[in-house]
């Protein structure tokens, strides 16, 4: 539904933002004021800012975009743009700017947030496309929550005491086949419909795809354990050109966070050490090691489309659902999101969330690296600016889906897309293989 609305529907819809609003920023909360200010203000990683700019920065996203534009009202701190600037300010570089200490950025973004429930009050849902069915607002919550999951990751590479607690995830219901065959044929990637949908998930277009198989869930820290006692990372067989440069420039041996324990692995997770746990989905590999385990395994890693086909396409149905198990929105019996767990679920956890076709924790648990780099779809257009995705178009970006353990609800669908250098690792990265469907499967 875009366009003029009812006033049932509008207050609705009011409603429906501003427990976004105010759920979000719970979040953001939890994650700022488990530290004292001076883990506030210290960059713990040349990867990642110091958790005051991000709480800052959220501040002045949702003024510009909100309190400025969709209202129209005098700047709150226009002299503080240029700090929060995430374009001109290189994240290795805003320790040294005179950024808000943390009493100001919390009265900052508190300020802000006020004029933007006043701004709820008033604001006509019309059909300007920037307010139609609550985008902005839409836009503006997602972005929180894609920086509160960046928090997540600098709390996860911060020295120190365990400062964030959560219970440990569901055990595993039931067993998940090795693989599942996805039939040649056409489906609907993309969408026109979703309200809060970014540019880059738009347009919905028609794809056309030959059968392949692909993992029935993300590959397990015991696989990845196989790939590297067969020596993995010391065989360039398995590696790219730029890959194999890249373990021998940078050293990896294992996933980020492990270390040798005895005869095993362990893994330190938000101050914690843990036994590697061999069910559960490795995380912390960035794609050249991704690709190198699947070439390993004789396989590849699928394609983005093929990716969002085996998320979405129903066979009974020729639909693309905007979920793998169906439109509804993810509950804690489909999908491990939201910092409600602070690590992957082992597999076989989530059997409610599975796809149609028997394809089991596409959402959730660990972002999964495929083998497209990030690029429009077809009939892209910007909106409402270029800086969200199309400057990132290119070689230099992979698309990675299906979001993560710390990826809330609001940031992460079907058609949710996100791209990242293919060495980085401080992100809660995993992957699932994929493989051509031999001729006999194919024409089943």
């Amino acid at each position: 539904m875009t366009g003029t609305i009812t006033d049932r529907s509008s207050e609705e819809l009011r409603g429906r933002i501003a427990a976004e609003l105010d759920r979000t920023r719970a979040r953001t909360a939890v994650l700022t004021d488990a530290v004292d200010d001076d883990d506030l203000v210290r960059q713990h990683s040349s990867l990642m800012s110091p958790l005051v700019w991000d709480l800052a920065h959220v501040g002045n996203q949702e003024e510009l975009w909100l309190v400025r534009d969709v209202g129209g009202r005098e700047p709150v701190r226009r002299d503080i743009d240029d700090l929060y600037d995430a374009f001109k300010q290189p994240r290795r570089d805003r320790p040294a700017l005179p950024l808000l200490p943390p009493d100001q950025a919390r009265a900052y973004v508190a300020t802000v947030r006020e004029k933007v429930y006043d701004l709820l009050d008033r604001v006509a849902f019309d059909s300007r496309r920037l307010v139609a069915d609550g985008f902005a607002f839409g836009m503006i919550v997602q972005h929180e929550q894609q920086h509160d999951e960046t928090m997540l990751a600098t709390h996860q590479l911060r020295a120190g005491p365990a400062v964030l607690q959560a219970p440990p995830p569901p055990e595993p219901a039931r067993p998940v086949p090795g693989e599942v065959l996805v039939p040649a044929g056409r489906f609907v990637m993309g969408t026109d419909t979703d309200p809060w949908a970014l540019d880059n998930e738009r347009p919905a277009h028609q794809v056309d795809l030959p059968a392949y198989v692909i993992d029935a869930a993300p590959v397990t820290n015991g696989a990845y354990r196989a790939f590297i006692a067969d020596g993995g990372y010391d065989d360039p067989r398995w590696w790219t050109e730029a890959g194999w440069r890249h373990r021998r420039r940078a050293g990896l041996s294992a996933p980020m966070h492990w270390r040798r324990d005895g005869d095993g692995w362990a893994y330190r997770r938000f101050g914690r050490w843990d036994q590697v746990r061999d069910d559960e989905p490795v995380v912390h590999v960035g794609y050249h090691e991704a690709q190198a385990y699947a070439a390993w395994a004789g396989k590849r890693l699928p394609s983005e489309a093929e990716w969002e086909k085996a998320a979405r396409w129903d066979p009974a149905t020729g639909r693309s659902r905007r979920y793998p198990w169906g439109d509804d929105e993810p509950t804690s019996a489909h999908a491990n999101l939201g910092q409600r767990h602070l690590r992957p679920a082992p597999v076989g956890a989530y059997p409610a969330g599975a796809s149609p076709l028997g394809v089991h924790q596409l959402i959730g648990d660990v972002w999964e690296w495929t083998s497209t780099p990030f690029r429009g779809h077809p009939g892209f257009a910007a909106f409402p600016y270029r800086e969200y995705s199309e400057v990132f178009f290119g070689d230099d970006h992979q698309v990675l889906r299906g979001g993560s353990f710390g990826t809330d609800r609001a940031a992460c669908r079907g058609t949710f897309r996100n791209w990242d250098y293919p060495i980085r690792r401080q992100i809660f990265s995993g992957f699932r293989c994929a493989r051509d469907a031999d001729p006999d499967q194919a024409h089943r």
